[in-house]
């Protein structure tokens, strides 16, 4: 009989097929091979390249035709994109699921330890329970956004009412944070004033499918959260296990990621921390006014930049101008972030607090210019900007309003050369070193990775001796 600590734990990885969610999953995927766990991913046509550069222990299971042609990194709303890869998936990873668990040719190496999937796949919730397997919850958000969602959906509060000043309270977390009705998530602002359309009650069922799970695996870290981690067990994730494993992005920064010599070129000729590096992600573009104020912050400041624009509409000329000046960089496509971000000479990262920006800055150690917009961004920029205090607000009002061109000028030069962006500067690096330090071997987010990993031992351990997986809340306090 196999001791729990000698079994090869099995895990079938469900990614939301978003590259903002799937990559920080298949990077916790590769750190748990590191230490011995064989991972079953999820993957469709669109997805399955970017599990090309992971161990050979994170394998790919794919499904013919339709069932695998589903990528919801398109511009469809959350809660179509979730009932869509529900409806596509359900059946027959239920089948595969309950295949593995009651395989006939006794090789116990096969079946799953547990289910391991991202919080927009809450479906996957009772085809464990199904299959008799432990679900764990993957956030790729921070806990704050994480507890603060599930609240939502928990508690229901209510809509404003004709109330302009409206704004939703959360007591159950620490330092029971409010935001105005504007900035809570415009999934549930669809589903509480009941125009969400088909998909909202997709979107409520796939949280409170969540808090049925048997734990939630965050991609945060202590120096950033601790105040949300030191609260644990939290009300809003119903009392569950919380795991912080982050930042799951190669340690402090991702070494795998493509170079772009042209950009560390351009990078090269600039003094230290003496330029702003603009991204607003991959997903979210900035309206022509928006992008319009901010180009001409830029001009006002004199901040040399680079400036990440993906699809984003500038001013007539300035792309051109800000070239010929030499001050100006402006990149379509793919952008080397996380190396730039790195690079000596930025100084402010310009960004709308995507939880993958907030990680990478973090870790780089560069000061923020916060302008949330959307999703989960205003808890993000709660945290850079009033809690670890990285950070400078360039507007709180996404994007219901312009911010004035002044403000933004001022915000530029007070975080990259300003006297009183001196404080922020100086915690910036010091985060740096925290998350430095959290994510090394021995440091507080691989000790939790390390206490995952011996759960799912002890539940392998457990499935080989033909143990019931309801047991599972006994080895939660590792």
């Amino acid at each position: 009989m196999a001791a729990a600590g000698d079994a090869a734990p099995h895990v079938l990885v469900v990614p939301y097929p978003a590259r903002g969610h799937m990559q920080p999953l298949l990077d916790l995927a590769s750190l748990l091979a590191s230490r011995g766990v064989r991972l079953t991913v999820v993957a469709t046509p669109a997805t399955a390249h970017l599990l090309a550069a992971h161990p050979a222990s994170v394998r790919p299971l794919s499904f013919p035709s339709s069932s695998s042609d589903h990528d919801a990194s398109g511009p469809a709303p959350i809660g179509a994109d979730i009932h869509a890869l529900a409806a596509a998936l359900r059946a027959p990873l239920g089948d595969w699921l309950l295949r593995s668990q009651n395989n006939s040719d006794g090789n116990d190496d096969d079946r799953v330890a547990a289910v391991l999937s991202d919080f927009f796949c809450g479906w996957t919730q009772p085809l464990a329970a199904a299959a008799g397997v432990p679900r764990l919850v993957f956030a790729p958000s921070g806990l704050l956004a994480t507890g603060a969602t599930h609240s939502l959906f928990r508690r229901a509060p209510g809509t404003p009412v004709g109330n302009a000043s409206y704004a939703v309270a959360f007591p159950d977390l620490p330092g029971s944070p409010a935001f105005p009705w504007r900035q809570i998530s415009r999934m549930y602002r669809s589903y509480a004033e009941g125009h969400g359309g088909e998909g909202a009650d997709a979107i409520r069922d796939n949280f409170l499918w969540n808090l049925e799970s048997a734990g939630f695996v965050c991609n945060t870290c202590h120096p950033l959260e601790g105040a949300y981690l030191d609260a644990r067990p939290l009300v809003d994730l119903a009392g569950k296990r919380v795991w912080a494993v982050g930042p799951v992005e190669g340690s402090t920064g991702n070494d795998d990621e493509p170079k772009d010599d042209d950009v560390t070129a351009w990078l090269d000729a600039f003094p230290d921390a003496s330029v702003a590096y603009v991204s607003f992600g991959t997903m979210m573009v900035p309206p022509p006014p928006h992008a319009a104020a901010l180009a001409a912050a830029l001009d006002r400041a004199g901040t040399p930049f680079v400036w990440a624009a993906s699809t984003a509409t500038l001013p007539d000329g300035f792309e051109d101008r800000a070239a010929e000046a030499g001050a100006g960089l402006v990149i379509r496509g793919w952008a080397p972030q996380a190396a730039a971000l790195r690079h000596r000479a930025v100084g402010c990262f310009v960004t709308h607090c995507g939880w993958n920006s907030v990680l990478e800055s973090a870790a780089a150690g560069v000061p923020v210019l916060a302008w949330p917009m959307a999703a989960d961004q205003f808890f993000n920029a709660r945290i850079v900007v009033e809690e670890a205090r990285v950070g400078v607000a360039a507007s709180w009002a996404g994007f219901g309003a312009v911010p004035d061109v002044e403000h933004l000028a001022r915000s530029l030069t007070e975080v990259v050369v300003g006297e009183a962006g001196a404080g922020v500067r100086e915690r910036a690096k010091a985060l740096a070193a925290g998350v430095a330090e959290a994510a090394s071997e021995g440091g507080s987010s691989r000790r939790e990775l390390d206490g995952l990993v011996q759960v799912l031992r002890e539940l392998a351990g457990r499935r080989r001796n033909r143990c019931d997986h309801k047991s599972f809340v006994s080895v939660q306090g590792h």
